[in-house]
């Protein structure tokens, strides 16, 4: 491989920067943040492991592009603006140069997508799978950072769009069942940074939906000292998994999967009741007094075995 470490932050890491000073050409082993008068600094980290997080022989590039994504997706539930991206990669023995070079068209892809800079991080070399990990920032006025406490007993529980693409799209890929379009779903998922300044205007609390809709509504529910309830045949549904869920002979227990599967990267947000609901945002249930999470369908109580993905 052309020159090792060095040569790697040089010549594919470096343009990552997109001239962002802050970045110090890469050729420190630190970044200069400077203060954003009247902002608060919103810095969020996810990971991303092969055989874990994606399939192994997954294109390179969509791996990138995925690992940026998810972190946009949590700065987009706290309705921050993304600024830049420190990278840590652990590349596996045998890994080669042209793995990189597809790697850093992704990166450079949704660098430009959404106006990201890598500001820096870390590269090694591991026995183990390709592991990566990304620290991202990003930027919120001061004091508007829509966080997962807030919510409170009669508010209403809003979804932004289509939940359990993310799990059926990993059947997808893995040629359980056939849908191409969700196994795309499933590479690459859309964050949803297009709602930043609504859920700030209208949010009383957020979460992107990562773990699953049940377990998100979850953990707003139990930062904000509530419970919430939802009802599942409310949820919305894409095209392929409504098609899925046709062929399905227990639609309760069809839906509480795509409920609990995970990886849909929507908004699930709690709203005052009483104001007008923003467009994009579909209520599916309730914030209460108690604590938990109760799912229903067509108004009776569901069994649910877990409410999403657990990291173990």
């Amino acid at each position: 491989m052309p020159g090792g470490e060095f040569d790697w932050i040089a010549r594919l890491l470096r343009p990552l920067t997109r001239g962002a000073p802050e970045a110090l050409d890469l050729l420190d082993d630190a970044a200069v943040i400077p203060s954003r008068p009247g902002f608060d600094l919103i810095v969020t980290k996810d990971a991303l492991v092969a055989g874990v997080h994606f399939l192994e022989g997954d294109p390179l590039d969509l791996v990138a592009r995925k690992l940026l994504r998810v972190n946009l997706s949590d700065l987009a539930a706290k309705g921050a603006e993304p600024y830049g991206y420190f990278l840590t990669t652990a590349w596996p023995t045998g890994a080669t140069w042209a793995d990189r070079e597809r790697f850093v068209t992704g990166l450079a892809e949704d660098g430009a997508t959404y106006g990201l800079s890598l500001l820096g991080g870390d590269t090694v070399v591991t026995p183990g799978p390709l592991s990566l990990t990304a620290t991202m920032l990003g930027w919120v006025p001061h004091g508007e950072a829509v966080l997962r406490r807030g919510a409170r007993p009669g508010d209403l529980l809003a979804v932004s769009g289509p939940i359990g693409d993310g799990w059926l799209g990993l059947k997808a890929a893995r040629g359980e069942i056939a849908d191409a379009s969700l196994a795309e779903r499933y590479r690459l998922p859309s964050p949803r940074t297009d709602l930043r300044e609504a859920l700030r205007a209208h949010a009383r609390a957020a979460a992107d939906v990562s773990d699953g809709l049940l377990a998100d509504a979850g953990h707003i529910a139990t930062a904000s000292g509530c419970a919430a309830r939802i009802d599942l045949d409310r949820v919305p549904l894409s095209p392929g998994a409504a098609a899925w869920l046709a062929g399905q002979t227990d639609a309760a227990a069809a839906l509480a999967a795509l409920a609990t599967g995970g990886d849909d990267y929507q908004i699930v947000c709690a709203l005052a009741p009483e104001r007008p609901v923003p467009a994009g945002l579909t209520v599916v249930g309730v914030f209460a007094a108690g604590q938990g999470v109760t799912a229903l369908f067509e108004g009776a109580p569901v069994s649910i075995d877990r409410l999403g993905w657990t990291h173990g």
